[in-house]
């Protein structure tokens, strides 16, 4: 989980992690927090949870490719530190993993999406980049932005990542989905707990650079 001042949202998020589902399933679960900078008790809060905690440059896309190096597990799950995201959803989604052999799965939010979880023009923006994203790319997606993703460590492998900033939730999708099996699962999202970190034009308009950008250079 990439986190940055989520003193007040980081451990509501961690509870939220059904660790003793997990265990049922036979999985040994590392949580792992990268933190990009707080001025606050994230770190601290986080680590009195049993997180493991690394610190990292600012940057969304940063503080993910640093938490995929330092991750022990085979499979990886990511989701935002501001309870948004449906950590109980976690063991059916690896399930979905396993029995259908997929290598990459990512929700859709919008499925079942809480009204007052995003607001309409962040909402219009995301619909934006996901049409370029299906125009450019050949694809379906319904939510081409989405931060929840459950998915084999060893694709990493097979792809190149570069983005710093939150173009790398799009970048690591249409990868995946260029070069594994993965699907898009429906799924809901909630309002986030503590202030919006996404900086709506600039971060939307590098999105739809790094878009056109992927599909100039593959």
């Amino acid at each position: 989980m990439p986190a940055l001042n989520e003193e007040e949202s980081i451990g509501k998020t961690i509870s939220m992690i059904p660790l003793g589902k997990l265990n049922e399933m036979g999985y040994n679960t590392e949580i792992l927090v990268v933190d990009g900078g707080s001025h606050d008790n994230t770190s601290g809060v986080a680590t009195v949870l049993g997180a493991r905690v690394i610190n990292s440059p600012r940057g969304y896309g940063r503080q993910y490719l640093l938490g995929f190096k330092n991750s022990l597990g085979e499979i990886l799950v990511t989701a935002d530190s501001d309870c948004s995201y449906p950590m109980e959803e976690i063991p059916k989604l690896l399930n979905m993993l396993e029995t259908e052999n997929l290598d990459f799965i990512h929700t859709n939010r919008f499925a079942f999406m809480d009204h007052d979880s995003m607001m309409p023009l962040n909402r219009f923006g995301n619909k934006v980049l996901t049409l370029f994203a299906n125009l450019l790319f050949n694809f379906s997606l319904k939510d081409s932005q989405s931060g929840m993703w459950v998915f084999r460590k060893k694709i990493l492998d097979g792809i190149t990542l570069t983005g710093n900033g939150m173009s790398l939730s799009q970048e690591i999708k249409i990868k995946a989905f260029r070069n594994f099996k993965a699907r898009e699962v429906d799924s809901c999202y909630r309002k986030r707990v503590g202030k919006v970190k996404l900086r709506m034009f600039v971060d939307g308009c590098d999105n739809l650079f790094n878009l056109f950008k992927m599909r100039i250079l593959g």
